[in-house]
């Protein structure tokens, strides 16, 4: 079962794997995030540029059920270009991204000076926290390089979908980078999610290459200042070395 299908003109039916671990009828950012990557793709496509940065903003609750999505090219260009894509549900806009698609060139290639991930571990030994759902946490195989959730502190992990996004569909790149980004600040959590909330209004990454292969790994760590504001940022990057940045914005309050 994937994680969205198609209804056709725009509607798709989220399945279970799109659940958040708090509420089973709302669904983790992280998969409409990848949705709205795809229709991101999905306009006007061209195969001399790539998506290098995508702002997702996260409007209210995604209901588990119907969901209808638009996308435009916003400011069309002939090296970058602006995408706009909407998601929404019952009539209400629930979730809106941009993103810049930047033209491939000839350029030189100089080698990045973030840190080079762990190795992928062998194995994988995550279970969902006692009263934690299990839908999305369990659709993304997680290997844990470094804490886990539930654990306060800087952790990193790796990710990969174990479904489709779409029906059949093979997940592209951004997607794959798109539905686990997302979980930076549940990764890195600095406070028990069972008396505090730490809640993202949006999501931002930066991508300066697409990701090569399934896997995904996601270093991140958190910051909480006094008033109530923290931020959650990320390494991403793939088994062959780091592909971008991620980071939300976090309300922080006690549940």
């Amino acid at each position: 079962m994937s994680f969205y299908t198609d209804l056709g003109e725009g509607r798709f039916l989220a399945s279970a794997h799109t659940a958040g671990p708090w509420d089973p009828g709302a669904q983790h950012a992280g998969p409409p995030s990848a949705l709205l990557g795809r229709a991101v793709e999905q306009v006007a496509p061209r195969a001399d540029v790539m998506v290098a940065r995508v702002t997702v903003e996260l409007l209210g609750p995604v209901p588990v059920g119907e969901v209808e999505l638009t996308a435009r090219l916003a400011r069309p260009g002939r090296s970058v270009e602006l995408v706009a894509a909407s998601l929404s549900a019952g009539g209400r806009e629930v979730a809106r991204a941009s993103a810049w698609r930047v033209r491939r060139t000839e350029g030189v290639s100089v080698p990045t000076r973030l840190a080079a991930p762990p190795a992928l571990p062998a194995e994988a030994g995550f279970d969902a926290p006692e009263g934690w759902g299990r839908g999305y946490l369990q659709a993304i195989e997680w290997r844990w390089a470094r804490g886990s959730f539930g654990e306060p502190g800087p952790a990193t992990a790796w990710g990969r979908m174990r479904h489709p996004l779409v029906d059949e569909e093979e997940p592209t790149p951004l997607q794959r980078v798109l539905v686990v980004a997302d979980s930076g600040n549940g990764i890195s959590s600095e406070l028990d999610p069972r008396a505090w909330w730490f809640i993202n209004p949006e999501l931002s990454v930066h991508l300066h290459r697409e990701p090569r292969g399934e896997w995904v790994c996601v270093d991140a760590q958190t910051h909480v200042s006094e008033g109530g504001v923290g931020l959650a940022t990320s390494v991403l990057s793939d088994t062959e070395g780091p592909i971008g940045v991620g980071a939300q914005s976090l309300l922080v309050g006690p549940r």
